[in-house]
Parts: C-alpha cells; sequence; structure tokens
C-alpha cells in the first residue's frame, strides 16, 4: 500500500524521500532525530518498510522501543499518519485501547481494516469492528474476513452475517439494493433501482442482482434534476417501439459496430457492459440514458431507438464536448440532430453548428438555416463536399458567392 506523507515538517519528508544525507536517515532511525512523537512514527515506520536494511532493522529496533501505554493517545490523533495506522493495524500483542482507536479513527485505511479483521485474535474488537455497518457495506470483503476469522465472537459473526444477507445475498429485492447504494451516499443509482420496472421481477427480467448494482451505478442525476415532461406520452409510444428478443441482439451488434469503427476496438468489459444495458427495456434505458453518467450516454446515443437516444441529449449533466460528438455521428436519429439545432445554448458553439452543416442526417431544414452563419471559409469547403446532399451544396455556394460578390 503506497502513502503520501502526512507529515509538513520539511525534515519527515526529506528522509522518508531519500534526499536528507545518510546521517540524518540513521538519526531518524534510531529515533534521536528531534521530531514530535507523530512525526517521528511516521519516520520510522516509513524506514522500517523500505529496502535499506541497516536503515529498517534500526528502526524496527526503535519502533520495538517505543511505550505502548502512550500509543492510545496517538492513535486516536486527528494528525496521526494513515501509514501509521495501518502498521500498528497489523501488529499483534498491542493494548485492546490502541486497537480501539485504530478502528475508530476515520484516518485509517479501509484496507487496513480489512487486515486487521483477517489477523486480529481478540473477538471483542472484531465485534466492535462489525457494528460499522456502513464501513461492511462499502468493504464487504472485511465482511468476508470476519466470518472467517477464527477468534470471532457469536455477536461479531452475527452482526457480519446479518449484513451480508440484507446487502449483499441473493434473496435480496430491490429495495435492499436500493438501501445499500442509498447507505453508499448513491442517492440518484438508489432512486434508479426503486423505479426500474426489471427490478419488479429480477427473474423474469434476466438482470441479476450483479448487473442491477452495475447499472445503477452508472447512474449520476437525481430525479429533482429530471424534466420528463417530453415522455408524457411514452406509455404509448412504448408499444409501437418496444423490440424482440432478435431486435435487441441487433441493436447490440449495432452499438459494437459503432465503437469499433469509433475506437478501433472493443474490450471485453465494455462488452459485457453494453450487453447488459440491453436487458433492460426501452422504458428503463429511457431512464438510465436521461440519468446516466458520461458512460452512459455515449453507449445509448448509439441505441437505434430514437426516444432511447433522445433521452440521451435531454440528460442534464451532458456537456457541450458530448454534444459537438454527437452532431458529426452519422449513426444518430434525426430526431436527436434535430434537437440539438433547436437548443440556442448548444447554437452559439460554432463546432457543433459546424458539425450539424456537415452531417448528412441533419434535416436539410435545419441545414439550410444554420448555412447562413457559417464562416466563409466553410461556406466554400462544404460547397466542394461530395458527403453532403446536392441541396445544401448549392445553397453553400450561392452564400459564399454573394458574400464575395463573385
Amino acid at each position: 500500500m503506497n502513502f503520501e506523507i502526512n507529515s509538513q515538517s520539511p525534515a519527515v519528508k526529506a528522509v522518508i524521500e531519500g534526499t536528507a544525507p545518510m546521517t540524518a536517515k540513521l538519526a531518524a532511525a534510531r529515533g534521536i532525530l528531534p521530531l514530535a512523537q507523530n512525526d517521528l512514527l511516521e519516520v520510522l515506520i516509513a524506514l522500517a518498510t523500505g529496502t535499506d536494511e541497516e536503515l529498517a532493522k534500526n528502526a524496527r529496533e526503535t519502533l520495538n522501543s517505543q511505550d505502548v501505554s502512550e500509543l492510545s493517545e496517538i492513535l486516536q490523533s486527528k494528525d496521526v499518519a494513515p501509514r501509521v495506522l495501518d502498521f500498528f493495524a497489523g501488529q499483534q500483542n498491542l493494548p485492546n485501547e490502541a486497537y480501539e482507536a485504530i478502528l475508530q479513527n476515520p484516518k485509517t485505511p479501509e484496507q487496513s481494516l480489512g487486515k486487521f479483521a483477517r489477523t486480529s485474535r481478540v473477538g471483542e474488537l472484531l465485534e466492535l469492528l462489525s457494528l460499522n455497518q456502513q464501513l461492511l457495506i462499502q468493504n464487504p470483503t472485511i465482511i468476508d474476513a470476519i466470518i472467517a476469522n477464527p477468534y470471532r465472537t457469536a455477536e461479531a459473526e452475527r452482526r457480519a452475517t446479518e449484513t451480508k444477507r440484507e446487502f449483499f445475498e441473493k434473496e435480496r429485492g430491490a429495495q435492499q439494493v436500493a438501501n445499500e447504494l442509498r447507505a453508499q451516499g448513491k442517492e440518484a443509482a438508489a432512486e434508479f433501482i426503486e423505479t426500474a420496472e426489471f427490478a419488479e421481477d429480477f427473474e423474469k427480467s434476466g438482470i441479476s442482482f450483479e448487473d442491477a448494482i452495475f447499472l445503477a451505478e452508472h447512474i449520476e442525476v437525481p430525479d429533482s434534476e429530471i424534466d420528463d415532461s417530453w415522455l408524457s406520452s411514452l406509455e404509448f409510444i412504448e408499444e409501437i417501439y418496444e423490440e424482440t428478443a432478435e431486435q435487441r441482439e441487433a441493436i447490440v451488434n449495432k452499438i459494437l459496430g459503432d465503437i469499433t469503427l469509433e475506437e478501433d476496438s472493443v474490450s471485453a468489459e465494455r462488452i459485457s457492459m453494453i450487453n447488459r444495458i440491453l436487458k433492460m427495456g426501452m422504458k428503463d434505458r429511457v431512464k438510465w440514458a436521461q440519468k446516466g453518467d458520461r458512460e452512459a450516454r455515449n453507449v445509448l446515443i448509439r441505441d437505434p431507438n430514437r426516444i432511447v437516444a433522445q433521452a440521451v441529449i435531454n440528460n442534464p449533466r451532458i456537456t457541450e464536448n458530448e454534444v459537438e460528438k454527437i452532431a458529426s455521428m452519422r449513426s444518430v436519429p434525426e430526431d436527436v440532430l434535430r434537437l440539438i439545432s433547436i437548443n440556442r445554448s448548444w447554437m452559439r458553439n460554432y463546432q457543433i453548428m459546424h458539425k450539424l452543416a456537415l452531417n448528412p442526417r441533419t434535416p436539410i431544414g435545419q441545414v439550410i438555416t444554420i448555412l447562413s452563419r457559417l464562416q466563409l471559409r466553410d461556406l466554400a469547403a462544404i460547397s466542394k463536399n461530395r458527403n453532403v446532399s446536392d441541396a445544401v451544396r448549392r445553397q453553400a455556394l450561392r452564400l459564399a458567392t454573394a458574400r464575395t460578390g463573385k
């Protein structure tokens, strides 16, 4: 585990970074460098776990000579370095008060608590650790470590097992998944699970709990930021646009093909992600597109279902850089390009306008309007561009000729 230097002391930084003279490093390793106790422990542990054998040997001897009765107060300090807490979390035969200080100090690294859960021989301390349910939810490996530790108490095992059953076992329902996400501070993700159609019956939907967590963790927009008035007729629209299993497979292949053309290759993780997304029905994909993060938007803007793609454009977190990229995509539905072209804020961005004008899928009426706002050099280029329609080329040529007077 790599640690940043916690101390603000220039001497501590020089010793740990290796820039101090050897005499200063030896003095630090022997505990005779004049430093505050917190700083001294940080230096000693850095040297004791370093690669220089002489310094490590001296530092370990100095650490072993420290007064353990003073450790609890040091380990409770808000100024103690995380590397110090990590080191002592893995030591045996310290006073229980010292371990309690480690478990309760918010600066203790989560990996250190996992190490403690695996190696501690004091059941009462494992019990104390099991009381921190939020920590266990965020770090399920600690749950398994407590349960596997032969020194656990019955109460520690009971609490860890109950947390595991409530938040991680297969029997859980949508509300348990939402509760778990909410406990991790992921309110938007929890809201998504609570309203998702697939969560009404996981088994019937074909979406596993792992899939549900994965999909929800790409949600970043809370309900309070969403304007879904444009979806007022979705119930009727859904009947028209709902897909068969074969159509879903075609959508997966289409999205994968688009991304491959753009990025040269698609990783196995990306393929897995896209397959998970397309397990959702249209209504859930619309919600995911409108509430999802950048990666969610990047995938679903390629969805041939125009309602889903429109939801991406209505995502309140979408950026102008994303819109510029979308404006140049030839695989998006015309409705998406039309929505971009009528957005006053986006149309103040010259690059977005230019990309729309060059895109043969942009509705011609929108392109004709855009052409009048383009610079002369871009009009001239479009008038010769064989990738746009004849009508667009002719209009670009008329405007360019009018501006030059030729």
